[in-house]
């Protein structure tokens, strides 16, 4: 059974820094593009940002471009999202989802195959 475990999350205030987690069961991790999406209050899920299989290839959404860095690390079979520089509109429940891919540097935006339960991200102005 496929499991996608986010942590991390908590309470933070403006100009401070999270390390989301996403860590992987039931599936060979390195096979898999992994994104993460977040969903503000009264608002659709968005896209974050996304990395590649092999970790080389990564992408970010306009509002947290030089904020915020994804990475992966295949042998512990986890995604890590670093946010920095933290803003109230930050604020949203963070979800990861893999995407199987034989492409080795190709990210995606969609069309993932496995999310996660979610983690909440509150940032405190």
């Amino acid at each position: 059974q496929v499991q996608l475990v986010e942590s991390g999350g908590g309470l933070v205030q403006a100009g401070g820094s999270l390390r989301l987690s996403c860590a992987a069961t039931g599936l060979t991790f390195s096979g898999y593009a992994v994104g993460w999406f977040r969903r503000a209050p009264g608002k659709d899920r968005a896209f974050v940002a996304a990395i590649s299989r092999s970790g080389r290839g990564t992408s970010y959404a306009d509002s947290v471009k030089g904020r915020f860095t994804i990475s992966r690390d295949n042998d512990k079979n986890t995604v890590y999202l670093q946010m920095n520089s933290l803003k109230p509109e930050d604020t949203a429940v963070y979800y990861c989802a893999a995407k199987s891919t034989t492409v080795n540097n190709s990210y995606y935006f969609s069309g993932y195959d496995y999310w996660g339960q979610g983690t909440q991200v509150t940032v405190s102005s």
